[in-house]
This record gives structure tokens, sequence and C-alpha cells, in this order.
């Protein structure tokens, strides 16, 4: 009778498909298509899907008055740019989600602080919106008339691969009295598990 068990062990595990990255990952092995959009960089240049091929692009989602999530997982992705670009052309992305007080000066003076080789992203939400949906991210538009408010967004990176698709998306960690931040090293790790 042990014997069987074991068997039926053995078949079961043999049955489990391989999944390669972890329970903070998701790997879209068909890539998802990213539709065509037109934003604008920190620069006033116009940004497009042509943007995004040639290289793995990191996309956040943020607004430069956010007080921790933004500014942390910034200095994490600097961190994970740095050592993916030793064997990858990687580059990141920060999209601002509040278009309304972010122009493109307060953008650029933002992403410059973390690495000024970054993309700060933006644009009305009439084409934001569709563009965060299509790489599987969400945030809520704010119509506050105050000067001071948060805007709720995905604290998950999009990983968009070198055609211009969505191949996953890192997701935050979520722990009680924590701010939900990516870890460095699990993205890294994920990254090279997507790739390969």
């Amino acid at each position: 009778m042990r014997y069987i068990l074991f068997l039926l062990a053995l078949f079961m595990l043999g049955c489990e498909e391989n999944v390669p990255v972890s329970e903070h990952a998701i790997h879209y092995k068909q890539a998802k298509e990213i539709n065509e959009f037109s934003l604008q960089d920190q620069h006033g240049n116009e940004v497009t899907k042509r943007d995004l091929l040639n290289q793995w692009t990191l996309i956040f989602l943020g607004y430069t008055s956010c007080p921790d999530i933004c500014p942390m997982t910034l200095a994490k992705l600097t961190e994970i740019q740095s050592e993916l670009s030793k064997q990858y052309n990687v580059k990141v992305w920060f999209v601002s989600v509040d278009p309304n007080r972010d122009t493109q000066q307060k953008r650029k003076a933002y992403i410059d602080y973390f690495n000024s080789d970054f993309k700060g992203i933006s644009a009305g939400h009439e084409a934001l919106f569709p563009f965060v949906r299509n790489i599987g991210l969400i945030y809520a538009i704010n119509t506050s008339k105050e000067e001071d408010y948060y805007v709720d967004h995905s604290a998950s990176v999009a990983l968009i691969n070198p055609q211009g698709n969505l191949s996953g998306i890192f997701k935050a960690k979520f722990a009680v009295n924590e701010v939900p931040l990516i870890d460095s090293a699990q993205v890294i790790k994920d990254f090279n598990a997507i790739v390969h």
C-alpha cells in the first residue's frame, strides 16, 4: 500500500506545472499586446509604443507628492535597473498618475533625484487611464479641489518585453503596518526566470 501511495505522490508531482516565478510575480507566457498610446516625458517629448521596443521596460505608477511607496519603490528600481543592466538593456518608466500637479518640470526634478536616465511620464487622464489599464495596473482618478490629496495606485511594477508587450507584473509584498513594496532581490530573480 505504501508503494502505491509513493507512486501516486510521484505521479501527482510530475503533473504539476513548473512555475519559474515566485508568488510575487505574474508571468504571461503569451505576452499581452500593448495598444498604441501617446504620453509625454519629463523633457516634453512624445512617448509612444515605439519607445518600448528593443529593451526591457519596468513601469511603475506613482506621483511626486507620494509620501512613501513612490520614493521607496523608485530607490529599489534604481538598484534593480543597475543590477539587471549588467546583462540586459533595461529601462525604467515612472508614470505619474497625478497629471494635475505633476508638471513636466516637477516630474523632471523628481526623477532626476533617483536616476536621470529614467523616464518621468504622464498625460491627461483620457490618455493615461487606458494605457495604465492596458499594462495591467490601476489607479483612482482624484478629482479633489484641495491642494493636498492622495492618489490611490498600484504598488506593482509592469514588465514590458523588447517587442513592446506585457510579459509580467512584479507584485508588492503586503504586510501589516508596512508600506507595500517590491522586493529587489526577488524582482531580479523573477526577471531572470521570465527572460529565460
